[in-house]
């Protein structure tokens, strides 16, 4: 007998297809009841004229309502038997978008049910002209704990994703393509579509939001690659000082500096933060001993503010690290280092030629998404220094130690200026993935995936 060939893509399916195939692609789920699946292919039809239904109600005016997200704008009008002005409610251009969205994503699970009812349509009629008889509902319902149990297990994620995640990613990323700003609030002013020009905006050189963003860019790049590989290093050269043969007490040396991972970060980082103020223990200490005559500009002053963060992102960061790399020193081979040994490398070379590669490989992926997640690293700037020290040379209370992100937050919880931060946060987004596509792609993890030779 011939096996039966379901592997038909949706032009082929159409092409080779007969009458009841082609026909499923306007009515869903006629190929399966024309081929015994009758209650399934009942029930793609009963969802097919429920968004049928849904965009005669409702969906088709949310859709349209996109184009303009709304025209009439809220007022007030005089009510001559009670003597009074009443509000005169308008179109709200935040809940027009959202419907939109939400238009937008129930479409897409449409389309993919569309597409289901094809492909389940094809194989029932594949399986029938080989002479063998397609599954009935009550098996399909039972393979659900057997082979297609995987089909019941993401149908939850799916679900919460869609709804928790791509819904709000959609409507941010559109967001930044309206002046949804300060000034365009609703429900009394109406927020409107405005193209790229915020991306123009941000990415020109003659206007001060743009002479805000690349300062800010800069300062980003330069804390993600410093936060990164100080710790890494820091973390490395730690870890191979507690596991030399000579250091006695190990694990109490371990114990001792990931003591601070046991308190959360931010606790840690707001009273450091008062630690380090003006005066703080560390100022009054200092000038009572003598070693300074006033208190030091830890965080009032940009370059001590700068270094300041990235020596308390040292400090928590580098545990995490040295347990990390401490795994990883134990799993190096020691016939590496007894032949470096009786070739007369020294400690040195060791380093350079067998454990600093060695790590460098096993932990590369490690450091690319601990250099994006400290490109976005939002606890250790806000908690520490609020991206103070501010100037009035930057836009809208940015600040000389705040990151994209950090600048991102204020711009929606003190300015209102959600079309910015939507903006900077696809501009963040464009960077991390070109970024992590290319270091991945480059690294010899992704090159030679048998193993480190």
């Amino acid at each position: 007998m011939k096996q039966v060939n379901a592997k038909r893509n949706i032009v082929t399916t159409f092409t080779k297809g007969d009458i009841f195939s082609k026909l499923s692609y306007i009515i869903f789920g006629l190929s399966n009841i024309r081929n015994g699946q009758v209650v399934k292919g009942l029930i793609f039809l009963a969802l097919e004229i429920v968004y049928i239904a849904f965009m005669i109600m409702t969906g088709s005016h949310n859709l349209y309502m996109m184009r303009t997200l709304g025209q009439n704008t809220q007022g007030m009008t005089f009510n001559e038997s009670l003597g009074i002005y009443e509000i005169t409610q308008g179109d709200n251009s935040m809940l027009i978008l959202l419907a939109g969205v939400v238009t937008l994503v129930i479409t897409g699970f449409f389309i993919a049910l569309g597409l289901f009812s094809i492909y389940s349509g094809e194989r029932a009629r594949s399986l029938k002209e080989h002479g063998k008889r397609p599954a009935s509902f009550l098996e399909d319902v039972k393979s659900l704990a057997n082979e297609n149990v995987h089909f019941l297990f993401l149908s939850v994620p799916v679900i919460g994703l869609s709804t928790f995640t791509v819904m709000p990613l959609i409507y941010m990323i559109l967001m930044a393509f309206t002046n949804y700003d300060q000034d365009h609030q609703p429900p009394g002013n109406l927020f409107t579509w405005v193209g790229i020009k915020n991306f123009f905006t941000l990415l020109s050189t003659g206007d001060r939001l743009s002479a805000t963003f690349w300062p800010v860019l800069g300062w980003t790049l330069i804390w993600g690659f410093a936060a990164t590989f100080s710790c890494y290093f820091g973390g490395m050269i730690l870890a191979m000082i507690i596991n030399s043969k000579g250091i006695k007490f190990k694990k109490f040396w371990r114990t001792v500096f990931v003591i601070t991972m046991a308190i959360p970060a931010f606790i840690s980082l707001r009273v450091v933060s008062t630690m380090l103020g003006e005066r703080g223990i560390l100022n009054v200490l200092l000038q009572q001993w003598g070693f300074t005559a006033s208190a030091l500009p830890f965080l009032s002053n940009v370059t001590w503010a700068r270094v300041s963060v990235i020596v308390v992102n040292f400090w928590i960061g580098v545990p995490v690290t040295m347990l990390m790399v401490s795994g990883i020193l134990m799993n190096i081979p020691a016939e590496l280092y007894e032949s470096a040994k009786i070739d007369g490398a020294g400690p040195v070379i060791q380093f350079l030629k067998i454990t600093f590669p060695y790590m460098w490989f096993v932990t590369t992926p490690y450091l690319i998404s601990n250099l994006i997640g400290n490109f976005n690293n939002f606890n250790t700037i806000y908690f520490l220094t609020a991206g103070e020290p501010l100037t009035l040379d930057y836009f809208k209370g940015a600040g000389k130690t705040d990151l994209l992100v950090t600048w991102l937050y204020k711009l929606t919880k003190d300015s209102n200026d959600y079309n910015l931060a939507a903006t900077i946060g696809i501009i963040i987004f464009v960077i991390s993935a070109v970024f992590t596509l290319v270091s991945f792609s480059r690294s010899g993890a992704m090159k030679n995936e048998e193993g480190f030779q």
